[in-house]
C-alpha cells in the first residue's frame, strides 16, 4: 500500500539534504502539499553555455528555468539545484528561478566579435516549456530572437506547449533552423501520471509529434529513461507509435541516479510501487557495476550486463522494423547574418 501521506502529482516526496550545506533543518511538522510553486527572478550574465561532455553530441546550450514543475524523480539536473542553496526534492519542483533576461543575452551572444554560428540546445538541464513558460513566454522570446537572427535551435522538451509557438516554428523549419525532440519514455499513461506527474500527456505528446509533421518541423523522439521492471517492456510500442505519428528518428538512455538523484528516486519509487522497488532497484545496479549511479563518459550511456545488452538489442530491432530509411535532417548556419532581420520580427 501506498503511504498515506504520500504527495500526489509530485515527483520527490521531501527534500534531501544538500550536500554542500554544512548545516541543515527541515521542520517536522512541514506540509508540502500546501507549499505553493513560487518563481524568482535572477539576473545571469549569460545564457549560453559551452557543453563540454566527451559524449554529448551538442556544442551549446540554454536554459530559461533553473528547477522543474514537471516532477520526474529521475530527473539529471536536480542536483544543479544544490548550488543555489536549496534541496534537489521538493524545492527543485516548488522553488523555480526565472531568467526574465535571456532573450536580451542572446542578442549579446550573437553579436559577439568572431562567433561562429552553432545549433543551440533549448532546454539540456530544465525543461523549457514547463507549465512556467505559460506565464514568462521566456522560450517563446528566446526563439524570437533565433529567428530574427536566422540562428539554429534544437528544442528538447515533455511538454506539448510546444505548439502554442507553431506560429514562430514554421517561418524557422522553412529555413532549416529548428527540430523538436519530444520525450517520451512512456505511452503508459497510468505509469505517465508517476513517472512525469506534470508533463502532457502520452496522447498529447504523440498528437504534439503528429501536428509537428504536419507542418514540416521534423521531430526527433527521447525514449527515456528506460527504467527496468518500469517502462523496459514498452520501447517497441512506443516506436511504433512514434513512427506511426511522423517522427524521424530516437534516441534512449537508460536511467541512471547520480549524487541527490538516488534518494529522490528511491523515496519515490518506494512511495508509489513499493511491490517492487528492491527489484527495480537491483536491476539498475545489475546494469551500473553495482551502483544506481555512474559518471564515467560513453559507459554512463551505455550501462553494462544483460539487462543492458537486452534493452539495446530491442532498440535495434525497433530502428530496424520502424524506421529504416529515415534520415534527420541536419540545420543550417548558412543564415546567420550576426544582425537582427527586421522583415523577421512577428511581433513588435
Amino acid at each position: 500500500m501506498q503511504d498515506e501521506k504520500f504527495i500526489k502529482g509530485q515527483g520527490a516526496q521531501r527534500n534531501v539534504v544538500n550536500r554542500f550545506d554544512r548545516y541543515t533543518y527541515e521542520p517536522d511538522n512541514e506540509d508540502f502539499e500546501t507549499v505553493k510553486t513560487s518563481f524568482t527572478e535572477v539576473f545571469p550574465k549569460t545564457i549560453v553555455n559551452q557543453v563540454k561532455s566527451e559524449d554529448l553530441p551538442m556544442e551549446y546550450s540554454m536554459n530559461p528555468y533553473q528547477g522543474c514543475e514537471h516532477g520526474c524523480s529521475y530527473c539529471f539536473a536536480r542536483p544543479t539545484h544544490e548550488y543555489w542553496g536549496y534541496s534537489a526534492g521538493i524545492d527543485f519542483e516548488r522553488k523555480i528561478m526565472v531568467k526574465k533576461n535571456a532573450p536580451e543575452l542572446l542578442e549579446k551572444f550573437f553579436r559577439k566579435r568572431g562567433y561562429k554560428p552553432a545549433p543551440i540546445l533549448l532546454s539540456g538541464n530544465t525543461d523549457c516549456y514547463q507549465p512556467a513558460e505559460r506565464q514568462f513566454e521566456i522560450t517563446r522570446k528566446l526563439l524570437q530572437v533565433c529567428l530574427d537572427y536566422r540562428h539554429p535551435v534544437n528544442i528538447l522538451t515533455k511538454n506539448a506547449l510546444v505548439l502554442r509557438d507553431l506560429d514562430i516554428l514554421i517561418p524557422m523549419a522553412e529555413k532549416n533552423l529548428v527540430s523538436v525532440s519530444l520525450s517520451i519514455p512512456t505511452i503508459n499513461e497510468d505509469l505517465r501520471r508517476k513517472m512525469e506527474p506534470r508533463t502532457s500527456s502520452a496522447p498529447n505528446k504523440l498528437k504534439a509529434v503528429e501536428i509537428l509533421t504536419e507542418n514540416k518541423i521534423p521531430v526527433h523522439v527521447m525514449v527515456a529513461p528506460i527504467i527496468p521492471g518500469l517502462n523496459s517492456d514498452e520501447p517497441l510500442s512506443i516506436l511504433k507509435a512514434i513512427s506511426d505519428a511522423g517522427a524521424l528518428s530516437f534516441g534512449y538512455t537508460l536511467v541512471r541516479l547520480n549524487d541527490t538523484v538516488e534518494p529522490v528516486f528511491v523515496n519515490w519509487i518506494e512511495t508509489y510501487f513499493p511491490d517492487r522497488a528492491q527489484k527495480v532497484l537491483n536491476l539498475i545496479r545489475s546494469m551500473r557495476g553495482g551502483k544506481l549511479g555512474d559518471k564515467r563518459y560513453f559507459e554512463r550511456q551505455s550501462g553494462e550486463g544483460n539487462i543492458a545488452e537486452m534493452i539495446h538489442d530491442t532498440f535495434k530491432i525497433g530502428r530496424k522494423k520502424f524506421f529504416e530509411g529515415r534520415e534527420f535532417p541536419k540545420l543550417s548556419t548558412a543564415s546567420f547574418t550576426g544582425t537582427k532581420d527586421q522583415q523577421l520580427r512577428l511581433f513588435d
